[in-house]
């Protein structure tokens, strides 16, 4: 950050310029957090409710949101693609809740993201592969275990002369693409009207001539938009909160039912088969790990708190009595990447495979 936007943090401006820091928060102004390499601590820093609300109302300026009572919640990106969001009384239950995410990878290819540990290099040209291959990829993983890094690295990796188009409800991704248009939610305005959701978003895009549809996160209804344009033959990513690569694909499968009672298990089981390809499955090791300098080059000592892909899973395409059927490609096993059933080299040739069906 320039030295202008940090003096607008007031007295979380040392703590939003160490680069060791990744998240923030405060729970009441004399209970301040920070995450370091996914391990939270509580600093001795105190503020009054005054300064936090003052700090709160800066911030929304940058970015274009509001809050009172009538929108308790809000969710904003800072000027340097952080991302902040408050909660107020009553929703909570004392004091202003509010969070900053600085997101210190975003930007990375998935050469860097290798290069830092996060996966070996063979992965790396793998993942880069299944890219080039136009495969659907969907990043899971648990809250700050980088599914948004990870995911805008694949998304640098989409050959030249694609065009793509990412949807979002705070903009985050900022991948290396010439060819980007990036669209974001909008909420409603005082009088209830105005709002854009993930699903209009989703349905716009597809009248913008994408090669390549993104969806930051699906948590809702919206999942059912994503797997219908997949469907249909349009290359996508997506991320999504789950404990592992299969719990990824059972949460998919349930998702779309919020979209209307109309929508049932049987109708979105194959959909999700046919349109998903591979997930890869990200999470913060908590145990310390020697990394084997074969595989990542540098065999160094990885402490608690390091993200890694510890998982990449592919989808077959079909169904058996109800669930999608997955092959594990790659797992990490004490810090060793181990081959699974399935045959990477089939996986990338399965779009091209199915486009001459």
């Amino acid at each position: 950050m320039n030295n202008h936007a940090t003096s607008e943090f007031g007295k979380l401006s040392e703590l939003i310029n160490d680069p060791t820091i990744e998240e923030l928060w405060i729970n009441s102004p004399h209970r301040i957090f920070v995450a370091r390499a996914g391990v939270s601590e509580l600093t001795n820093l105190v503020m009054s409710g005054e300064e936090v609300r003052e700090l709160v109302e800066r911030l929304l300026m940058w970015g274009g949101r509001r809050l009172d009572l009538s929108h308790p919640f809000v969710d904003a990106r800072l000027p340097d693609g952080s991302r902040l969001h408050v909660a107020i009384p009553e929703v909570t239950a004392a004091h202003w809740a509010v969070n900053i995410r600085k997101h210190l990878l975003r930007g990375k290819s998935l050469g860097e993201l290798a290069s830092i540990g996060v996966m070996t290099s063979q992965l790396a040209f793998f993942l880069s592969e299944a890219v080039a291959s136009g495969l659907n990829i969907l990043v899971s993983g648990s809250t700050q275990a980088g599914k948004t890094t990870l995911l805008n690295a694949l998304v640098s990796a989409v050959p030249a002369g694609n065009r793509v188009v990412t949807i979002e409800e705070v903009f985050e991704l900022k991948p290396r693409v010439s060819d980007c248009v990036a669209l974001q939610t909008r909420p409603a305005n005082m009088q209830g009207e105005g709002e854009i959701p993930l699903r209009r978003l989703i349905k716009e895009a597809l009248r913008m001539r994408p090669s390549q549809l993104v969806v930051g996160e699906i948590r809702e209804a919206e999942s059912l938009d994503l797997l219908i344009a997949l469907n249909s033959g349009i290359p996508g990513m997506a991320t999504i909160h789950a404990n592992s690569a299969k719990d990824a694909i059972a949460k998919l499968q349930t998702l779309p039912l919020l979209a209307g009672k109309n929508i049932s298990h049987d109708f979105v089981t194959p959909i999700v088969a046919a349109s998903i390809d591979m997930v890869v499955h990200t999470t913060i090791t908590r145990a310390s790990e020697k990394t084997n300098s074969t595989q990542s080059g540098s065999g160094e000592e990885r402490g608690a708190g390091a993200r890694r892909i510890v998982e990449v899973l592919a989808v077959t395409g079909r169904v058996e009595n109800g669930r999608v059927e997955t092959e594990p490609l790659f797992s990490l096993r004490e810090g060793l990447y181990v081959a699974g059933l399935g045959d990477p080299r089939r996986v990338l040739t399965r779009r091209m495979n199915l486009d001459a069906m």
